[in-house]
């Protein structure tokens, strides 16, 4: 939102996009999501994506790794495909 990127995208033909950064459960997610609703074959690389621990309204702390692995969970064969850096190294050679 608020950049050219989709149309730059769409101009250059691509339908294929490859997301990695931080922080999984907040700016991939919703990269991935609006990629998934404009209808691109969209990836999310598992092992180049990471978050931070939480600490939720009541206190009580979530741990980075089970934020992480739950956002890839949801996010999985709905708005992407779940892949590590090896299977995309494969899928590229």
């Amino acid at each position: 939102m608020g950049t050219d990127l989709k149309r730059q995208l769409d101009d250059n033909d691509i339908k294929k996009v490859i997301i990695i950064g931080l922080t999984t459960d907040h700016c991939v997610s919703t990269t991935i999501r609006m990629a998934g609703n404009y209808g691109y074959d969209t990836y999310i690389v598992s092992d180049a994506t990471a978050t931070f621990d939480k600490i939720g309204a009541d206190g009580q702390r979530y741990f980075a790794e089970i934020i992480h692995e739950t956002t890839l969970a949801s996010l999985h064969e709905e708005f992407a495909t779940v892949i590590t850096t090896e299977a995309l190294i494969n899928m590229l050679s």
